[in-house]
């Protein structure tokens, strides 16, 4: 299915949507303040060792300590034990540690680490610690899988075949040492493309790793030693040829940047990229912003009249499937497999784009024929075949409930864009200020656009409007010079922290 994917760039954040047919499908978030770390590689000090859960806490000049689980250190750093050997037989406070952030810290909880390093690149994934060829596990084609394992054997002579792993790739099980110059994965952008074009991957690939050793050499932990790319040219980078149709920027400068980007690493991306100029935001397009909207509430309308009840708790997310207004036209049984086969989609489609991970628990209508059971069930599985993380699909159980595992490496949608609110003391969850000043700092451009004002009076939150005039001064300034209008400030203490009014004066 083709995607086309709409980039808005601010200096404050980076939003990039994937729309298909129309509809918004994923939405990805970076802020400037507040970068994800996953792939970031640190060389951190050992604070802590808990032989008790098998892990240490680990210094990598983070506000908390990050987290080394005993399974995520590879054979190099066990000196020849197994396994199941003991944290504290292989770590002690005060080693010195070359990890890298599997996941982002979530919550009160810190960075999950491992010590099996890989870098990637456009087709291929350099594992230092590793002397195995693995091939992407969504490359389905047996022939081409064998091609690309071929040429990569054949390119760096003495790598061996890795036995393919059952389900996702997962790279901490692959990047076992075998005292090897490296290994490498064909990552599923390695589809077809030539020889000389993985070889140039895997030159970029070993030079990137021999700066980074040089950066070791020489750095004192904790210390930052490799960063991942930005969002922007992480997406381009990762992008595939095969579904992404057009790829929208609207920031002029970003989009020369990701032209010679794309020039250098992915030239057949070229044709595909488009400044848009247009007046209307980028993410007005489809109604975009009215589904990030909708993607931060609780209850999910379907087409039928049913709907989605999505409630995010800190052990799992809970999914609750309803007939709603729909009243079918034949029987009960029907009508509940109709709803449930409708929610499929729509379950699959929320899941991706809210970002959730972990344990998730939908809990569809009761059905009691066994076929119609099946039946929702594949059809969940074909829904979540273009998801790009990790997941796993229990049965039925006797409760009539299907759990999914999905793997979490990132906040969710919900985390990033809001907070708890102090007054439902949890319960609940409002925008953060900083989200509400970007939305006002969207809304001014598209006032200024539409109407010839002579200045433009916001009226706010306390907090919101302290933070405008505090953290966000410098881009009101920037706004001001832009538009050419001046804009003012009012408190109106009547105001929830997501309320607000643009005023034309």
């Amino acid at each position: 299915m083709a995607e086309e994917f709409l980039i808005n760039i601010t200096p404050q954040e980076t939003r990039v949507a994937v729309v298909e047919n129309g509809v918004l499908q994923e939405l990805a978030i970076e802020r400037a303040r507040n970068r994800g770390l996953v792939g970031n590689i640190y060389k951190g000090r050992v604070s802590r060792v808990l032989p008790g859960m098998g892990a240490a806490f680990l210094d990598i000049g983070l506000e908390r300590t990050a987290f080394l689980h005993v399974s995520d250190i590879n054979q190099a750093r066990r000196d020849g034990e197994p396994p199941e050997t003991a944290i504290e037989k292989v770590l002690r406070e005060g080693d010195e540690v070359v990890v890298q952030v599997t996941k982002d810290p979530l919550g009160s909880k810190g960075a999950r680490l491992t010590t099996n390093l890989s870098v990637p690149s456009r087709y291929l994934v350099y594992m230092p610690a590793a002397s195995t060829v693995g091939i992407s596990q969504r490359i389905e084609d047996e022939a081409e899988r064998q091609r690309l394992r071929e040429l990569i054997m054949d390119l760096r002579p003495g790598l061996r075949p890795l036995e393919e792993l059952a389900g996702t790739l997962d790279l901490a099980r692959l990047a076992e040492s075998n005292g090897n110059n490296g290994g490498f994965i064909a990552r599923t952008a390695a589809e077809g493309v030539s020889r000389e074009e993985l070889a140039a991957d895997m030159d970029f690939l070993e030079r990137l790793w021999l700066a980074v050793q040089e950066r070791l050499h020489s750095a004192r932990a904790p210390a930052l030693i490799y960063e991942d790319l930005p969002l922007l040219l992480r997406t381009i980078r990762d992008i595939s040829l095969a579904t992404a149709e057009k790829i929208r920027i609207d920031s002029t400068e970003n989009f020369s940047k990701v032209c010679e980007f794309a020039a250098e690493f992915t030239p057949q991306l070229l044709p595909r990229l488009e400044h848009y100029p247009g007046e209307r935001p980028i993410l007005d397009l489809y109604s975009t912003e009215d589904e990030i909207s909708r993607a931060l509430q609780r209850k999910v309308d379907l087409k039928s009249g049913g709907h989605l009840v999505i409630d995010q708790t800190e052990a799992m997310t809970t999914i609750d499937v309803n007939t709603g207004g729909f009243v079918g036209h034949r029987n009960l049984e029907e009508t509940i497999f109709k709803t449930n086969l409708e929610a499929t989609q729509a379950i699959a489609r929320q899941i991706r784009l809210r970002n959730l991970g972990g344990i998730i628990i939908i809990d569809f209508i009761d059905m009691s024929d066994p076929e119609h059971q099946r039946q929702v069930l594949r059809a969940l599985e074909r829904s979540l075949e273009r998801d790009h993380s990790k997941i796993t699909i229990s049965e039925v159980t006797s409760l009539g409930l299907v759990q999914i595992t999905r793997k979490r490496t990132r906040e969710s949608l919900e985390h990033v864009l809001c907070e708890t609110c102090p007054t439902c003391l949890g319960r609940g969850s409002v925008k953060t200020a900083e989200t509400v000043c970007f939305e006002i700092f969207r809304e001014i451009l598209r006032e200024a656009r539409q109407f010839d004002a002579q200045s433009l009076l916001v009226v706010a939150s306390q907090e919101v409007v302290d933070r405008m005039l505090d953290e966000e001064s410098t881009s009101i300034a920037e706004l001001e010079a832009f538009t050419g209008i001046p804009i003012r400030f009012q408190v109106e203490p009547a105001y929830g922290q997501e309320q607000y009014d643009v005023v034309l004066v």
